[in-house]
């Protein structure tokens, strides 16, 4: 079986490699959009080399820590897989291995992106259905990449301590820290992108269409570069971390709940056909069907000059689901199949068909709160004719609206799987069915990563077109494709947080699941003591403080971002007459700066505050692990609220502004549409760095507590 999941993990990553060379090989465009993409290229990978080393440090003494707290700090237990010594070295290696696979998923991601941009805007000016096949294909590697990568380090860390002789069932906590090492690496992937991106965004559009009047994209604005590099840092290389670390993070969790399940199932004499190593590797082997099945959806795809973009990538997404659907009935059948309840992997299998259709679902609802074609969206755009202040209230009126869809869904997914896992007879098998049904929803990971970067491959294209002034008709097929690829960074994000709450829910049960392993008898969570409840209240406290920090950091950067744009308009007069050329350089070296700085007091923060609280509250009040799970319990569920108001809010007023911009209510440069602009602007960090990190965040305090667990006891 672990040799099944090496071998298609392999695979995918040999025809993730196809698929880079046969983007790369594609028509490169005139020497002027080449340019264009060159200084892209330069400010993304200048941007990543010092956002890596950053994350390096900080990783480094995080590692330490863990380190120093297994080996030196926490008193040892009957209860432990292994001596302290060895439980500290394994820990500190796995978060290691964590964060660079975490690392160099989201690094190839956005090196193909930065080339893909050049080639799909050459490809659009002779077929449009060429570009969306560049375009996809090239954000197919990241989704290959990001799924395999995950896969080959938890299926090889099982393999490597298997070979040690170490037991299967205490295996994943011996491996917990991979899944913390790719949160850790994701969080600060993605807050130090989205507030790069949205700086540079934010800035781009108030100094250049509110203030100088010109258009998206202008050449003649010193920002253009930097917002065009803002979009493969955030939703390329952070969202790449991201789905990593939630598919590396729910792997562990399943596994550990896995074991759980087949040593209750073996004590009331239920014996599952594969056996207990079947059943625990049953997320792996799901998930290594998904890839195949993303293969073959990405492949797929085809449109012509007619047809909507979208209706295309949507036919691709249906396929990807159905062969998804056939291989996961294929393993519940091969692994979680036993005689004395024959019926249970057919239960097992429904549960997973949740969790697609809880996927399907999340897609449907992000669509009609963030597309123009449907109410919410046209509302706003309405909104506008009277001004920013009823752009931004209907905005916000809109993004609270959207949580309540969402909640019943994820509430309904989570009960019907429990009810199912136990109609199996099966002790444990409740919370077991919850992990099936988020294995499930991602199964289709890897096409849907491939959607999500495909939007800044698009948006770059456009970008691209437009300052090397590509003729009318050809920026028209690009603002098909980017007005595509906001809706399917958009479907993304709402993915994610649908596949968060899931497995916030499936790690939660596994940290309870751990630290009964470890022989503290934690059966439920009393919210009635008060110590508890404190603990709970922090959770949602962290919450809020997180995306108060993370908001303000894009408005401090986009402060510098500002004046260095108003300062470069008055140093050279020539720029707006089109005589003087900008200085891109400057620009993107002010908001790399700016980002880095400001990303590391959130991130700081969300590491720290579950630690600070498990080990305050053990010493205080003798009930760490408790305090930690209300903690984690309270701050999911705040998060899943926040983070969905936050990207359906922020998708809902960018595309209001496309809807002006596309002719209605006067157009561009009317006053709706300047109105628009204002309310797009306040969306852009909700939407595209705060939103994105809380669901890192949701993960992040899954992981850290599994991390962690042993210290809070």
């Amino acid at each position: 079986m672990i040799l099944l999941v090496i071998l298609i993990s392999v695979l995918s990553l040999a025809f993730a490699w196809y698929l880079a060379r046969q983007v790369l090989a594609a028509d490169e465009g005139t020497p002027e959009m080449q340019s264009i993409a060159s200084a892209i290229k330069e400010g993304a990978e200048a941007f990543l080399r010092r956002q890596n080393r950053t994350i390096f440090l900080i990783g480094l003494g995080v590692a330490a820590l863990i380190f120093i707290l297994y080996a030196a700090v926490r008193p040892p237990t009957p209860h432990d897989p292994a001596t302290p010594m060895h439980m500290a070295v394994a820990t500190t290696l796995a978060f290691m291995f964590g964060a660079l696979c975490s690392g160099i998923a989201g690094y190839i991601g956005m090196f193909v992106s930065i080339r893909a941009n050049l080639r799909t805007a050459s490809a659009v000016r002779t077929s449009l259905n060429r570009a969306l096949q560049l375009a996809l294909r090239g954000g197919a590697v990241s989704g290959l990449f990001v799924v395999a990568m995950s896969l080959l380090g938890v299926g090889g860390l099982f393999f490597i301590l298997s070979r040690f002789g170490v037991e299967a069932e205490k295996i994943p906590l011996l491996i917990v820290g991979y899944g913390f090492g790719a949160s850790l690496v994701a969080l600060f992937a993605q807050l130090g992108g989205g507030i790069y991106t949205k700086a540079a965004d934010v800035g781009a559009d108030l100094v250049g269409k509110v203030e100088a009047g010109i258009p998206e994209d202008d050449p003649r604005n010193p920002a253009v570069i930097a917002d065009l590099v803002g979009d493969n840092v955030g939703d390329c290389a952070g969202r790449g971390a991201d789905l990593f670390e939630s598919t590396a993070a729910e792997n562990i969790g399943a596994m550990i709940l896995g074991a759980a399940l087949a040593s209750a199932a073996a004590r009331a004499n239920v014996h599952f056909a594969a056996g207990m190593l079947g059943v625990m590797l049953f997320p792996l082997v799901a998930r290594a069907f998904g890839l195949v099945a993303s293969i073959i959806g990405v492949m797929a795809v085809r449109t012509d000059e007619r047809e909507d973009p979208m209706r295309a990538l949507n036919r691709g997404y249906y396929i990807t689901s159905v062969l998804a659907l056939v291989g996961f009935a294929g393993a519940t059948r091969w692994l979680l199949y036993a005689p004395e309840r024959p019926n249970a992997w057919l239960l097992f299998f429904l549960c997973g068909l949740v969790g697609i259709a809880t996927a399907q679902a999340f897609v449907y609802i992000t669509q009609y709160y963030t597309e123009y074609r449907y109410r919410p969206v046209r509302e706003i755009a309405e909104a506008a004719q009277t001004g920013p202040a009823t752009t931004i209230i209907t905005g916000m009126s809109v993004a609270m609206e959207c949580t309540a869809v969402p909640t019943v869904v994820i509430s309904l997914a989570i009960l019907v799987s429990y009810v199912l896992g136990r109609r199996t007879g099966i002790d444990g098998a409740g919370l077991f069915g919850t992990a099936v049904a988020t294995m499930g929803m991602l199964a289709t990971a890897a096409y849907i990563l491939a959607m999500d970067t495909f939007g800044p491959i698009t948006d770059n294209a456009g970008g691209i077109v437009e300052m090397s002034r590509q003729p009318e008709d050809i920026r028209k097929k690009t603002d098909r494709l980017d007005a595509v690829g906001n809706t399917t960074k958009a479907l993304t994000k709402g993915y994610a947080i649908g596949s968060a709450a899931l497995a916030a829910f499936l790690l939660f049960s596994a940290y309870l699941d751990e630290v009964r392993n470890y022989g503290f008898p934690i059966t439920s969570v009393d919210i009635a003591r008060p110590e508890i409840w404190v603990g709970g209240l922090l959770g949602a406290m962290l919450v809020f403080l997180f995306s108060a920090l993370a908001i303000r950091a894009v408005s401090k950067a986009a402060f510098y971002v500002i004046n260095d744009v108003r300062a470069q308009f008055k140093e050279k007069p020539g720029i707006l007459a089109g005589t003087e050329r900008p200085d891109y350089r400057r620009c993107v070296d002010i908001v790399t700066r700016g980002a880095l700085r400001e990303m590391v007091l959130p991130g700081v923060l969300a590491v720290g505050m579950p630690i600070v609280t498990g080990i305050l509250f053990r010493v205080t009040f003798h009930v760490g692990a408790e305090a930690v799970a209300a903690l984690l319990m309270v701050g999911t569920m705040s998060g899943i609220l926040m983070a969905t108001l936050l990207n359906n809010g922020g998708g809902a007023w960018d595309n209001a502004k496309k809807y002006i911009e596309m002719g209605h209510y006067g157009g561009k440069g009317s006053p709706a549409h300047k109105a628009a602009v204002i309310g797009d602007t306040v969306g852009d960090p909700f939407k595209d760095t705060a939103g994105p990190s809380i669901h890192v965040l949701i993960k992040l305090l899954s992981t850290i507590t599994l991390v962690m667990a042993p210290l809070f006891i």
